[in-house]
């Protein structure tokens, strides 16, 4: 795993106008692209390891989005990271994981592991399938609180929970039962069927919501987003979402940087 520098912490993007929120289109097919010897596809939201967009650092504090595709027994060997919160959320298959904190075990799809990466963490991550490729998110948040002693933890979701509605998987409030992240930042998980609407409401002031569309199509006003496409809102402290098909969300809300 590369070391990365975080850059500008100016995103520079075309800027829509819905309503009184101000929001930036993140078109899927502009990721970021890279394959790595044959077991390794990912596509970055945000700029990572060899390709740099200075357009695309971050938003908020929001840092990293990476859909990956690891081939059948590839993965990652031990590499460090520190003051990071680094979320992982298996879409197809399990993954291997094993760290410097003792954990030692497998992270399965409908679950949503974090690490909170603090003064400093090894891990190694890989998919143990013979035969099937592993499909994941993973995400990483700047942290509220540096220097933190490394944490880990990881918890397992119904997908019933989010049927039409919103289910918060990450939280820093224990009551929402999500898995605790050291910073003001929630993400919320919904299938939203054809026709439905739904509406996201900020829990902490000012902050933004990065909306990712992990399958279907939706509109937020006059905005389209399909498959992998995400609509970055700030100003608002409340969006409404409209299913055009059945659609998986993905809603990240962040501190927004000055």
């Amino acid at each position: 795993m590369s070391i990365f520098r975080y850059g500008t912490l100016i995103d520079v993007y075309t800027l829509i106008k819905i309503t009184d929120m101000k929001s930036i289109f993140y078109k899927a097919s502009e990721r970021g692209h890279a394959e790595h010897g044959g077991w390794l596809k990912s596509n970055f939201s945000f700029s990572f390891a060899e390709w740099n967009n200075p357009e695309k650092i971050h938003f908020g504090a929001l840092r990293v989005l990476n859909d990956d595709s690891i081939a059948a027994g590839g993965g990652f060997g031990m590499h460090p990271h520190d003051n990071m919160e680094i979320v992982t959320i298996p879409t197809r298959g399990t993954v291997a994981h094993k760290d410097s904190t003792g954990t030692d075990g497998l992270i399965h799809t409908g679950d949503v592991q974090i690490m909170s990466a603090g003064t400093g963490i090894r891990h190694s991550e890989y998919n143990p399938s013979t035969t099937d490729a592993l499909e994941l998110f993973q995400i990483w948040v700047f942290p509220k609180l540096k220097n933190v002693k490394p944490r880990y933890e990881q918890k397992s979701f119904n997908s019933d929970g989010r049927i039409n509605q919103w289910q918060v998987v990450v939280s820093p409030d224990a009551s929402e039962d999500g898995v605790l992240i050291n910073q003001d930042a929630r993400f919320s998980l919904s299938q939203l069927d054809e026709g439905k609407s739904l509406s996201y409401k900020t829990k902490f002031k000012g902050s933004g919501i990065y909306l990712f569309v992990i399958n279907g199509e939706v509109k937020v006003g006059d905005q389209v987003l399909q498959h992998r496409d995400a609509l970055g809102i700030s100003e608002s402290d409340n969006i409404e979402i409209t299913a055009s098909e059945n659609a998986q969300l993905l809603a990240i809300e962040v501190p927004m940087l000055s």
